[in-house]
């Protein structure tokens, strides 16, 4: 099924995102956790590409398995920056060819001593070709609190709206710990003549050191509120971890009140964490 469907069909939609293992020998770990978010029964589950496309094959064998032996939607992510058109229509076919109809196309973090790359330097120009084929719901990524290498929120989406214009049919924000500023952003781009459906994404922070370097490659702050959990639970991980699931919990209820009819969660391969979320909203998801 289509992104696109299921955001049609749901008033309250919930997904998960996991990403591919580095090593042949880690794949099997990582298929038995996505066997257990998946059981959670999401309304779908993304995949990551991997930084440099390095990970590619285990995206494609993962999306896979969700289709074809989980009966879960995978939205497959493709990054373009360190690929050449034939190899992206070389995966492109690979997942047509496996029924997926989902892809979650991005630029991709910039590899270091990274020497360019003539066929591709935006998103906008992946979700161009990836339109051409003309049987992918095809999302983006969008920047509530601005992409950190945009002078200013209005030049981002600036340039949200050429990759929305060629072609996406759904965006999925990055990770944001303030809801007012997720509101304020929809606001400004449905100003800006952006009216493709947005997903709203929010990760469970389970790790206080980590979330600070997280952020900045994000573009994202963290709001006092939240600075204090850290500052208070961030040297004890059971407590970090039980204090996130509590703060991106109260997230989501919110975002529901507020008529976001869908939530993604960067549930980092972590069952227990997933599963958490989706037992503080059994009576709303």
């Amino acid at each position: 099924m289509k992104i696109t469907q299921i955001l049609k069909s749901k008033d309250t939609a919930l997904s998960f995102e996991v990403f591919p293992p580095k090593t042949g020998e880690a794949f099997a770990g990582v298929v038995a956790a996505v066997d257990k978010i998946a059981a959670l029964a999401p309304d779908f589950m993304s995949v990551t590409y991997g930084a440099g496309g390095g990970t590619s094959e285990y995206s494609a064998a993962i999306a896979e398995h969700m289709k074809n032996d989980l009966g879960v939607t995978p939205l497959a992510h493709l990054s373009c920056i360190s690929s050449d058109k034939a190899d992206v229509l070389e995966k492109l076919t690979r997942l047509k060819n496996s029924g997926i109809e989902n892809v979650l196309a991005l630029r991709g973090d910039i590899p270091r001593n990274f020497a360019g790359n003539l066929d591709y330097k935006y998103a906008s120009q992946l979700v161009a070709q990836i339109k051409e084929w003309g049987c992918f719901c095809i999302g983006g990524a969008c920047y509530p609190e601005g992409h950190p290498e945009s002078p200013t929120l209005f030049a981002d989406i600036e340039n949200l709206k050429i990759k929305v214009d060629a072609g996406c049919d759904f965006l999925t924000s990055q990770m944001f710990f303030d809801n007012d500023a997720f509101y304020s952003f929809l606001s400004k781009i449905r100003d800006a003549g952006i009216y493709v459906p947005v997903i709203a994404g929010i990760m469970p922070v389970t790790n206080g050191r980590q979330i600070k370097r997280m952020m900045s490659l994000s573009g994202g702050t963290l709001p006092a509120r939240f600075r204090r959990i850290i500052d208070r639970f961030g040297d004890n991980p059971a407590a970090m971890t039980q204090a996130g699931i509590a703060y991106a919990t109260e997230q989501i209820i919110d975002l529901y009140a507020n008529g976001i009819r869908a939530v993604h969660v960067y549930s980092m391969n972590k069952p227990e964490v997933a599963a958490a979320i989706r037992a503080n909203l059994s009576d709303i998801v």
